[in-house]
């Protein structure tokens, strides 16, 4: 007898989205190849307040699974709408049922509606993908 597969739920669709998210965002900056400054490096005195663009961001890369995880979610967007796609990563990214709301014209019920009605679709093609 063999392990028994996971059946998908909405609930594990929208957490797997959100990790993608994360993960995405842990990326490191995408640099335009061959772009080289040359403005001399400004040195700061300490009476000098240090502006936003003299901040090193710090970010700890992902792990390759991290990586591995977040493209495999990225699939699952190929079967879903461009609007659904743009509704559930704005979701995952945590926006506000309003702020998704104004950007689909829509009242936030509707748009969690739609969002719901996205993952299930994900959730029916990850289930009969298994079978």
């Amino acid at each position: 007898m063999g392990i028994p597969q996971k059946t998908w739920t909405i609930d594990d669709v929208d957490s797997e989205l959100r990790q993608a998210a994360l993960t995405a965002h842990r990326l490191p900056p995408v640099r335009v190849a061959g772009y080289v400054g040359r403005w001399p490096v400004i040195i700061r005195t300490d009476a000098e307040p240090a502006t936003a663009d003299d901040r090193k961001e710090f970010r700890i890369p992902p792990s390759p699974k991290d990586v591995d995880q977040m493209l495999e979610a990225m699939r699952w967007m190929h079967w879903l709408e461009v609007e659904q796609r743009h509704l559930l990563w704005m979701r995952a990214e945590r926006h506000r049922w309003s702020e998704i709301a104004k950007r689909f014209a829509c009242c936030s019920r509707t748009a969690q509606r739609r969002c719901d009605a996205a993952m299930h679709l994900i959730s029916l093609y990850l289930n009969k993908e298994k079978k």
